[in-house]
Order: structure tokens, then sequence, then C-alpha cells
């Protein structure tokens, strides 16, 4: 216990030593010329950031100094590194993404702010208790944290509540209800270029007067205690993705980042001081210019409404100046086509809470529809199909629709997600504005995703081509040259095998299960969903165990099968979706027939610090989604940059991962966009596969059946009826080609030369995928500003 608290000790010594060694430089490199260029503001309501110090030491290129140092101490770097918790504020793919720019946005030399909530409490920590997913509060700050510095002289104000009036002097939103937003700032450090940024995170305070109306005793307690009311906002993180829930809270949440942020960016806009230069500005019409505002999906659309009060109500400019500030500021990115996944926020929850922001949005809406109603006379239909405001029993805000309106480019996160957008989901936005819509296909930051999580292929990379590929990853292409170097061929093997032992040996640790490290790690890791499909992945363990079951002779390619991820707590089909996944490994892993050809794993708690060790470890990623279902997907960037080969449909970036790779060089399978239109039109019938197909047959009558669940026969009949009769992800007609697929990844992983030759061909077509590329066309394509990878000397450099 003393020797854990000793290491907690020196772990916040250290990150608070190297945090103020990065906000002693930060952003003073941009100082000389940022009066001149603009600043761009990613307001994002999730930030996944996983652990810190690593990564710091990493892209401060102190990892050798830091581990000479501790080993001097008589520590373990790795220990110490395990104490740290994970910043896991955020649910999945676009919050992780979130991190992953503001690592490239520094090292890329931009002048970049990330915005979002401090939440108290981040995404669950996920348990397995009989095989059911039970959750636990993440309590992460119990113990503080040592990356961040509060900065209490940047404190705003935010309304809500109230009412609005309309007099001589402009309009007037009064008798509203204050809460405080206390930021704290985080350094995010560039990659050895002496740059760094913030990320800024609001966190919820009540004022001191918050409900003080009387001074009696019973009324003094119970204001006090109605403290908590205000600061609620920033306590927990919604635990869903990729579904909207409508609560007041949450929309509290939303505004509160923006109307905190907003009032920052009009504060550093306004008065600002490089070096000894201070710009003083009180006209707003520049602040396009110097100011660019990304809008991570529609969480913080209300930005645009916010924007206009403050230009209309506090800057009174005229409505056509205002909107003109407003588009060019603000840029919007989808991040999803289902439909339950689109925000539309009741009329009358944004009239009681922000009521001033509705009449804004009203007035939005009224001008866009006489515009449209100008271009498209008598189209009546057109108009309600554009409309901000959807009318029905309820009457709700489309943020999309919003956000699109009240930008001036708006794009999709993977070129067949873009193009899927353009074609249905906002058809008739493209056709009007056709130069809003833009592609910008996600990447990941190759510091984290390479170098730090797997530094034995990091090396074996570098001795071929060099360190230089880590800031350009297009480098990885003359990787080709050496795809039948017989040393290289070896080298990245057995990094692969070296990085299997090591993840072996953690799950006996953890699952108490006997693994066999030379099976084929076949992973599946990401957030429980009914598109991400992974009853797709049960259905073929489930042949796989039968087959092996009918011919035990037979030489199997043995596979350790490992699915991970989290299911929102509402989410009913998701939990029984882990549940069937525990109750078929617990049929597999006690089969002595089967013995070690076949196992399977859930991973509990799937996070950032789990992915930095799984996904080293991996043989085979499944990537196998509904086709135009997954907007883009980063997992599978990370795999194939970490040496997995990809079984997968046509959905997201898997398209430009094959072309990138060669098509040949990945496991593609399924229908496409096309076909799964088509059958959209002519009907999909799960009960005709069923009744085809004697493999599928079996295994759903061993689901219906209790053969998975002796105790509880009937306990999967949700799932069963489901995919029966319900399936909008059409599980069953990918069924067949999915199984065929399979079939010749085992065959090829028989191979182990030609396997390996495959992955190289795979690393070498990262290039596309390095969350640099993302943003650098980011920079140029919306926020018109130039990206660097020109290392700054710092102040006190000797070289300078």
């Amino acid at each position: 216990m003393y020797f854990t608290g000793g290491l907690s000790l020196l772990l916040e010594s250290f990150s608070i030593k190297l945090s103020l060694l990065l906000l002693k430089y930060e952003n003073w490199v941009l100082f000389p010329t940022l009066a001149k260029s603009t600043r761009v503001y990613y307001l994002s309501l999730e930030f996944y950031m996983g652990r810190t110090l690593q990564n710091t030491m990493v892209n401060l290129a102190l990892e050798n100094a830091c581990d000479e140092a501790t080993y001097q101490l008589g520590l373990d770097m790795e220990e110490l590194q395990d104490i740290e918790e994970d910043a896991g504020l955020g649910n999945g793919g676009l919050g992780r993404l979130a991190a992953c720019f503001l690592d490239s946005m520094a090292s890329l030399g931009l002048a970049a702010y990330g915005y979002g909530i401090r939440y108290e409490f981040g995404i669950f920590n996920q348990k397995i208790v009989n095989g059911w997913q039970v959750e636990e509060a993440d309590d992460w700050l119990r113990y503080g944290n040592p990356w961040e510095k509060a900065r209490p002289e940047y404190m705003r104000p935010v309304h809500f509540y109230g009412r609005v009036e309309h007099t001589a002097e402009g309009v007037k939103w009064v008798d509203t209800q204050v809460v405080l937003a206390l930021p704290y700032d985080t350094p995010v450090p560039g990659y050895r270029n002496n740059v760094v940024n913030t990320m800024r995170l609001w966190s919820a305070k009540a004022p001191c007067d918050f409900n003080l109306k009387d001074f009696n005793v019973g009324g003094y307690i119970q204001a006090v205690l109605d403290r908590n009311v205000a600061e609620n906002i920033s306590r927990v993180l919604y635990p869903n993705d990729n579904f909207f829930e409508g609560k007041e809270l949450r929309l509290k949440q939303e505004y509160f980042v923006v109307a905190a942020t907003l009032q920052d960016i009009v504060r550093r806009f306004k008065s600002s001081k490089f070096g000894s230069t201070e710009v003083v500005r009180v006209d707003l019409s520049t602040l396009p210019d110097k100011v660019a505002i990304q809008l991570n999906d529609t969480h913080p659309a209300m930005a645009i409404p916010e924007l206009m009060r403050i230009l209309l109500d506090t800057e009174h400019q005229t409505w056509e100046k205002a909107w003109d500030i407003c588009t060019r500021t603000c840029a919007y990115t989808n991040h999803t086509v289902l439909p339950e996944a689109l925000e539309r926020w009741p009329t009358d929850l944004l009239q009681n809470l922000l009521p001033r922001h509705l009449e804004i949005i009203y007035e939005i809406n009224r001008r866009h529809l006489e515009r449209i109603a100008k271009l498209y006379p008598g189209d009546h239909d057109r108009l309600r199909r554009m409309s901000l405001v959807e009318e029905g029993d309820q009457k709700k805000i489309n943020m999309a629709h919003l956000c699109i309106v009240g930008s001036h480019a708006v794009n999709g996160v993977a070129r067949i997600h873009s193009d899927i957008l353009k074609a249905t989901l906002f058809k008739d936005f493209y056709e009007v504005d056709p130069h809003k819509f833009q592609n910008k296909t996600n990447g990941i930051t190759p510091r984290r995703w390479l170098v730090m999580c797997n530094p034995g292929l990091a090396e074996v990379i570098a001795e071929r081509i060099g360190e230089d590929y880590i800031r350009d990853l297009d480098q990885l292409k003359k990787l080709l040259t050496f795809v039948d170097d017989d040393s290289l061929i070896h080298d990245i093997a057995k990094v692969k095998q070296e990085n299997k032992l090591k993840f072996s040996a953690y799950l006996e640790e953890h699952y108490k299960v006997k693994i066999n490290p030379n099976s084929m790690f076949d992973v599946q890791v990401k957030r429980i969903h009914e598109y991400k499909r992974q009853l797709l992945n049960c259905l073929h363990i489930i042949t796989l165990y039968n087959r092996i079951k009918k011919e035990p002779n037979k030489n199997w390619t043995p596979r350790t099968i490992m699915i991970g991820g989290k299911a929102a707590p509402g989410y009913h089909t998701a939990k029984l979706i882990i549940r069937l996944i525990t109750a078929i490994g617990e049929i597999v892993n006690h089969d002595t027939v089967v013995g070690d050809r076949l196992k399977v794993i859930f991973l509990e708690n799937y996070k950032v610090t789990l992915a930095e060790k799984i996904i080293p470890a991996s043989d085979l990623s499944e990537q196998i989604s509904t086709a135009g279902t997954e907007a883009s997907g980063t997992g599978n960037m990370k795999f194939m940059l970490n040496g997995a080969l990809t079984i997968g449909t046509m959905d997201g970036a898997n398209v430009e991962m094959a072309e990138e790779a060669g098509e040949e060089n990945l496991f593609i399978f399924g229908m496409r966009v096309d076909d799964v239109d088509a059958m959209d039109k002519s009907g999909y019938d799960a009960m005709d596969y069923y009744n085809r197909i004697p493999e599928l047959k079996q295994a759903m009558d061993q689901i219906a059946g209790g053969f998975f669940s002796p105790d509880q026969h009937d306990l999967f009949k949700d799932i069963v009826n489901m995919l029966l009769h319900h399936d909008r992800f059409k599980v069953f007609a990918d069924y067949e080609a999915y199984i065929k697929c399979q079939e010749k990844v085992s065959a090829l992983y028989k191979n182990p030369k030609e396997w390996t030759k495959m992955v190289i061909h795979n690393i070498a077509g990262c290039g596309k995928f390095s969350s640099d590329r993302t943003i650098s066309q980011y920079a140029r394509e919306i926020w018109g500003m130039e990206p660097s990878l020109e290392r700054i000397p710092a102040p006190d450099d000797p070289r300078q």
C-alpha cells in the first residue's frame, strides 16, 4: 500500500512538472504571427483522451530520460503509467477522433483550441457480472488531475430560462438563471516541435447567490442544496453512442459549453496580447478572418443561434451582417446517417430553457424558407423537407438542418459517407448549395497509435525507412520496396508474436483462460450496437464451433475470438448481445473436444488504455457493419497501422483502406451500399435465409432453444425475434459471404509468410489515414490556414 501510494505521489509530481513545462511554452511560438492568422476552435461535447503521461513523453522526446530517472529511483515506468486514470470524456469514435485531432493540430503548428466539458464522471466503467454488463461510475477525478490548471480568472456566466423583452433599445433576455462556467486548461503538446496548444474544459459552478431568496434557516439550507442543480450540468457524460436522448440536462450541457466558449472566443478576439503587441478590436466584422469554429456533430449546434444572439443583441449588428459573420465563421462535421442518432429538440423545451434562441432559430428558418420558396416556387413538399422546424404531434428543431444552413462548410468523415449525405440525408440542401459540401476522411494520430502503443513495430519500420514517417505517414509507402524482404517479414512477424505473448499473459491474469498465443487473435472492439453487427460475429463463432464438433480431427486454424465494447445503459438489445457473447464463451471455452482451437473472450471495460494493448496484438480486425451505416470508423485504421488484416464490408473508411492497400490485401465481403438499397426496395426476408442455409438455421435454433442458456431457454428470445422479423441491418443477408470469407482468412493464416506480406501491404497503405492529413485538409479547405511541420526553437533552447 505504501509503495503504491509513493508511486501515486511520484506520478503526480512528475506529471505536474511536465504540465508546467508545457504550460510555460503554451502557444508562445505562435505569438509573433498570431495577430495576423486564424485561430481554430474545435467544439466537441466529447474528448476521449485516455492517459496523458506516456503520450506527453513521446511528444516531448523525454521517454528515455524519464525511463532512466525512474530506474535510478528503483521504480518501474510501466507501473507508474498504470496508476494514471483514463480521461474517459467520450463514448467512442467521435470523442477519440477529437483527441487525435488535438494532437495533429498541435503537431502541425496550428493555433487551435479544443473546447468541451470537464465531466466529473466520464464514460462508465463496465463490469461483467454473471455474463451481464453492470455499470459503475467513473470517478476519474477522485485523486485529482495533475495535467489540468484551473483558470478562475476566465470564469464566465451562462444564462438559462427567463423571458425575452423587445424594447426600443433592442432585445433583452431577462430574469434568467445564471450558472458559472469555470475553465480548466490541459496542455496539448505537438510532436517534437515546441508547440503546445490548449484543451479548455468547462466546469459548472453555482454563483454565490444561487436561489438565495430569503435568509430564514430552511430557505438558506435549501438554497445551498439547490446549488447541485446548477453544478449537475458538468457532472456526467451521457453514455449514448449514435443515439439521441432528448433530456433537458443534455440540452443544458450543449448550450453551456457553447455559451461559455463563445464568450471566450469574443473576448480573445477583441483583446489579445501577442508578445509586446496588444491588438484591440471593436468591430466584429473581421471575426471570420481570425476565427474558425468547427462543430463536431450537432451537439454544439447552439453555437449558431448563440453567436447570432451576441451579434444582434450585444454587438447590435444588423441581421444581414450578423448572419454573414456567423455563416463564414462556423463549419459543421456530420458523423452519422442513422435516424435515431440525429438530434431533434422539442420547441417546448427550447422555449422554456432558451427562449431567445428559439426566436432566433425561427427567424433563421423564416429567411431560409423564403429563399427556398423563391428557388422552387410552389414546391411545398421541399419546404417541409428542408425546414428547420419539423411539424407533428410535437414540434421539433432539426439540429442538422440548423448546422447546414448556419455554416459555410459541411463535411462527412469518409468518402462513401459524404456521398451518401449528398445523395440521401441532405440531398435537398446539396442541390441548393453544392459548394458547401466536402469530404474529410477521418484519421488517427500515429504518435499514440503506433509510436506509443507499438514501439517494437515503430522501430522495425524506422530501421528501414527512417523516423520521418512519424510526421509524414505517407512515407510508409517506402515499405513496398521491402515487401519480399525476408528480414522485414521476419521482424514484423516477431514483433506481432511478442505483442501476442504479452497480451496473452494479460488475458490469463485477468480472465483465467489459458490462451494459445499461436492462435489467430480475431478481434472486434467497438461500442455494442446492432448496426456494427456483433451478432454476425456470434453466428460465425457458433458455426465454427459446430464445425469443429462435427469434424474434431480436421486441421483447424486455431482462433481466439475477442469481442469488447460498452452498451448504452438503456439499450436493451445491446446488453442482450453482450450476454449472448458471454454465454457462447461459457459453452465454447469449457468444451474439451474443442480445446484451444477456439476460445471466446468478452473484453471487459474496453477503453483507450485497453485498446493500446489489444490492437498491437491483433491478427484480424472485424469491421463488419452493414454497408452504408458506419460513417467512417477509426478503429479500422488503428488495426491496419498495427499490422492486423481487415475482414470487412465496403463501408465507411474500409472502402478507402481497400483502395490504399489494394482490395486483394483485405478480406472484403458482403453487400455494397447499392445492394442494401436494392434490398430495401425489394424487401428483406430473414426467414428465406434461415430456411435455405442449414448452418445458419442450426446456429439460430441453438440460440433459440437454450443451448447457450441451459438455465433459461428463452433468454435470447428477443434477439431471435429481432433477427428473424425486425432486423434493420440484414445480418442474415451477409452470413454466407462472411463465412466463406472467414474460410479464406483461416487458409491464409496457415501460411505465415504470405500473411505477413499482406500485413506489409496494409501498413504501407496507411499514409492516408493519419489525422495529420485530415487536419491539413480541414485547415486548407475549411479554416483558411496553412499547416507547418517546422520545428520552432524554444525560447531558452541553446540551438536557437
